[in-house]
């Protein structure tokens, strides 16, 4: 389809743009003299202190026995059966063109924060760390960033913290605005590729084996229907919310760099970047962005808290950053 060649393109001709960032990235961990500062490499999970105190690290994503196991069991059967290949394509079709016609006299329009507000209808059948509503979760993780980040040039990082699953607004059901109401399967959980082998590394792998694409020879077999390391920006992932919020920053101008156009759009990629599972296709650029994307999770993860955040309070800051690197509506 033209328009997602488009917001493909869009991140691949920047590689003069990767090589800056990566020297830009080595002279800033060069210039770190505190040791309590992270770097994009040397900052890893065990230097991490996560604004959550109630839980241990090993705690989170109890895929075994959580309070939720029932329900977060039954979200990962349902969603391996039906991820195919053909569903991602009719997923793109259905999204992608409306948000590419940039039609004002059509389509859903809104701000970022009108779109956070949304969230606090949705609590993630995924996720067997939280019952509370999004708009929480997308506070806690933006300020677990900023407490760790503060400098100004990297400003966008807390707001990634902060969009980050706004794209799980199409799990709303709201006819007046247009809003479907996708179900779970379709919008959250961990995201992997169709079109080529299910990776053993995947959460409840097993489950793989009720989906049409598992027996099909033309995805099951080598890398299926793609090159060895093609880019991960050049295979279908699984439809949801990562991808649906990616086209939507794409498809209305969003000044975000490239390092956060990946912790959107992989955030919830975690065969690949906390198991190594898929490396075969990904090229130099992907493996560049890996620990980047590694450093995000940190916060999206271990932030989760039963303490609320306070929005009212916490909005005029956010709101400044929004307004820096997105118009005021976008379409949706």
């Amino acid at each position: 389809m033209a328009t997602e060649m488009l917001a493909s393109q869009n991140v691949l001709k920047d590689i003069d743009e990767w090589q800056e960032m990566k020297k830009e990235v080595n002279l800033k961990k060069r210039s770190r003299t505190s040791p309590s500062t992270p770097d994009y490499e040397a900052y890893g999970d065990e230097a991490f202190n996560p604004v959550s105190k109630e839980k241990k690290k090993e705690q989170f994503r109890n895929y075994k026995d959580s309070a939720r196991q029932k329900r977060v069991a039954r979200f990962y059967e349902i969603q391996h059966e039906l991820q195919t290949y053909e569903f991602v394509e009719k997923m793109h079709q259905k999204y992608l063109p409306r948000l590419y016609a940039q039609d004002e006299s059509s389509g859903l329009w809104m701000s970022i924060w009108e779109a956070l507000d949304y969230l606090n209808q949705i609590v993630d059948d995924s996720d067997p760390d939280t019952n509370l509503p999004q708009i929480q979760h997308a506070l806690q993780t933006a300020e677990a960033i900023r407490e760790k980040w503060p400098e100004e040039e990297f400003d966008w990082f807390p707001l990634v913290g902060l969009i980050h699953d706004l794209g799980k607004i199409i799990a709303v059901s709201d006819k007046k605005l247009g809003l479907d109401g996708e179900p779970q399967w379709a919008t959250v959980g961990d995201t992997f590729p169709v079109g080529t082998p299910f990776s053993e590394k995947n959460v409840f792998a097993e489950t793989f084996k009720a989906n049409p694409d598992f027996k099909n020879p033309k995805y099951n077999t080598g890398t299926g229907i793609y090159k060895r390391e093609c880019g991960l920006f050049n295979i279908r992932m699984s439809w949801g919310h990562d991808e649906y919020l990616w086209q939507v920053c794409m498809a209305n101008g969003s000044k975000l760099p490239l390092a956060a156009q990946y912790m959107i759009r992989y955030h919830s990629f975690y065969p690949w970047h906390k198991e190594g599972a898929y490396n075969e296709l990904c090229n130099s650029q992907d493996r560049f962005y890996l620990p980047i994307v590694k450093e995000f999770n940190q916060f999206d993860l271990y932030s989760k808290s039963a303490e609320p955040c306070d929005v009212e309070k916490l909005k005029p800051y956010y709101q400044k950053l929004i307004a820096k690197y997105f118009p005021e509506k976008l379409l949706w």
